[in-house]
């Protein structure tokens, strides 16, 4: 099983679900040994305590923790994002990492950048791997998407519109 690290973005994204779609959350726990640092926990931790569907989401995470390898790194004091990503950019390169999940659209540049052997990958690609990987149906997962990007307000995102383009109906 290829281990996959991801940031609080990202696992507030996968968080998110309707009663009429699969869980995104449960799909990459089947697939991939998720590890978070504890930087990210602790900000899950944060947003959970909000009554909105991001602290939903993130509450959801939580629930899932049994299923999460959680570790401790230490942080780049250079590293010019928040802690939480500057930890997951941390243990995804000394983890030698498969795959680093992210949803901070507007900082992809600096964290790939800052990746050494990993691939970054945001939860609109993660998904698109589900389809490709025969684990997810293209239209569950524009399903998802839809649900996703409305939660997140992501409307205006290329790489969502990117994704829903590779997730077409042939």
């Amino acid at each position: 099983m290829s281990r996959l690290i991801a940031d609080a973005s990202a696992l507030v994204s996968l968080g998110i679900v309707t009663d009429d779609n699969p869980d995104p959350l449960a799909l990459c726990l089947s697939r991939y040994e998720v590890a978070v640092p504890t930087a990210v926990m602790d900000e899950l931790r944060e947003i959970a305590s909000y009554d909105d569907v991001h602290g939903h989401a993130a509450s959801a995470v939580l629930d899932q923790v049994d299923a999460l390898t959680t570790q401790s790194v230490d942080l780049d004091a250079e590293f010019p994002l928040d802690d939480g990503e500057n930890a997951a950019v941390t243990l995804a390169n000394d983890l030698d990492a498969a795959l680093f999940l992210c949803d901070e659209f507007t900082q992809l540049g600096l964290i790939h950048a800052s990746l050494a052997d990993t691939r970054l990958v945001t939860t609109p690609t993660l998904l698109s791997i589900f389809v490709r990987t025969g684990h997810l149906s293209a239209a569950n997962a524009r399903l998802l998407l839809n649900a996703i990007s409305d939660a997140r307000s992501w409307g205006a995102s290329s790489y969502v519109q990117r994704a829903r383009s590779l997730l077409k109906k042939p």
